[in-house]
């Protein structure tokens, strides 16, 4: 099983560099991007307890609706740019801040159940929508922006485990996830404060807002990954799908990203706009 969740992690982060890197066009990443948001809104439904008729209905509709917002976005950054393509949906990653911050931590100590399965659906559609545009407004910044960025959680993500495997004593939540520990939490912050270093050094970012941005991240991946267990826990499922060998489902493999992504990019165009193109 580690063997296969390896080389599935490998060969998806060798896809996504050369994507990355290569000279594809930011139309080809807007709907390609959308694709896999699709693919995580599929998985979403069945968190959300539809069955397999109303699935299809939701992702259809969503479909239909995330096209139109494709051509309208780039419609506007083309005509306008990306300072108009914020303004204009900007309000979607406050939404986002907001949920993430203020509402999670009080949906998992409290273990909320939503009997409202559509209601689910919208916050399905809302989330993944302010990851969608945080891919797009990444892609617009560099490459290395997205790299970075899912770096921080691939890094917190490999650090927990590891620390969580050898040092773990204290469970984080074992009601949620009885496998995560505090140790776990801590060894990812250590991961990524290493890497912070790196890219302080190395990699030309030298602000002191830097590691503050790697450990709210670093957290509100953990937030991610243990909100999505919980709503895997009620619904019954062990994974939110099987399309990634080793993996679970695409919704198991973002889930630490859906609440980290659209708030570094919030971040990055609040405070350091002139890092995006005119």
């Amino acid at each position: 099983m580690l063997k296969t969740r390896i080389l599935t992690a490998v060969v998806l982060a060798t896809c996504l560099i050369a994507v990355l890197f290569s000279q594809i066009s930011i139309f080809y990443w807007v709907f390609g991007s959308l694709m896999v948001c699709l693919i995580a809104l599929y998985e979403w439904a069945s968190l959300a307890k539809l069955n397999q008729t109303q699935a299809i209905i939701f992702v259809a509709a969503t479909t239909a609706v995330g096209a139109v917002c494709a051509h309208y976005w780039l419609d506007i950054l083309n005509r306008l740019g990306y300072t108009a393509l914020m303004g204009r949906t900007n309000f979607i990653f406050y939404f986002a801040a907001l949920f993430w911050l203020l509402c999670v931590p009080f949906w998992l100590k409290y273990k909320f159940v939503s009997q409202h399965k559509w209601l689910m659906c919208a916050l399905g559609v809302l989330l993944m929508t302010s990851l969608w545009l945080a891919f797009i407004f990444a892609k617009l910044i560099s490459p290395r922006c997205v790299l970075s960025i899912l770096a921080t959680i691939w890094i917190a993500d490999s650090a927990a485990y590891f620390a969580g495997k050898n040092f773990g004593k204290h469970k984080l939540a074992p009601t949620i996830s009885p496998g995560k520990t505090w140790e776990g939490v801590y060894g990812a912050l250590i991961g990524v404060t290493i890497f912070g270093v790196i890219l302080y050094f190395y990699g030309g970012i030298r602000t002191p807002f830097l590691f503050l941005g790697l450990w709210l991240m670093t957290i509100l991946g953990v937030m991610g990954d243990l909100f999505e267990s919980l709503l895997k826990r009620q619904a019954g499922l062990k994974d939110s799908g099987h399309i990634l060998p080793g993996h679970g489902g695409v919704l198991d493999r973002i889930d630490g990203i859906i609440p980290s992504f659209p708030l570094a990019i919030l971040v990055i165009f609040t405070f350091f706009s002139d890092s995006f193109p005119a």
